[in-house]
């Protein structure tokens, strides 16, 4: 799956609350369907539906242990995911900084830097 196809996918099913409730529980450990099931007034079909998405997404897979098969968070969707994130989040502290800046300059009753800045001269 492409970077974008799969960004796409973790935001998708990042979405739904159920499926952060599985993630969440994952975090904790492994767990079986029917564990993940218990805590949700769903049935056993609808969890496996969440699953396969959250599977697709490539945030947790399954194993087989004989008659059981046990789910398990996986991390690269979800570091993908962060970084992604981490662009937006320097961009906005850069802005934020400056903002900062600017109020500060303007609490001491100095004229912001950038209004005085000279303007070029036309020829």
């Amino acid at each position: 799956m492409q970077s974008t196809e799969r960004l796409d996918a973790t935001f998708a099913a990042l979405a739904d609350p159920t499926r952060r409730a599985i993630l969440a529980r994952l975090a904790k450990g492994d767990a079986s369907v029917t564990d993940l099931a218990r805590p949700f007034d769903m049935s056993q079909p609808a969890i496996s539906k969440h699953l396969k998405v959250l599977e697709r997404a490539g945030l947790i897979s399954r194993g087989r242990d004989a008659q059981r098969r046990p789910c398990r968070i996986e991390g690269g969707s979800l570091a993908d995911a962060r970084q992604w994130l981490e662009g937006y989040r320097e961009i906005w502290e850069r802005r934020f900084r400056r903002l900062d800046a600017l109020l500060t300059e303007l609490q001491s009753g100095r004229k912001p830097a950038s209004a005085t800045h000279s303007r070029r001269r036309k020829k």
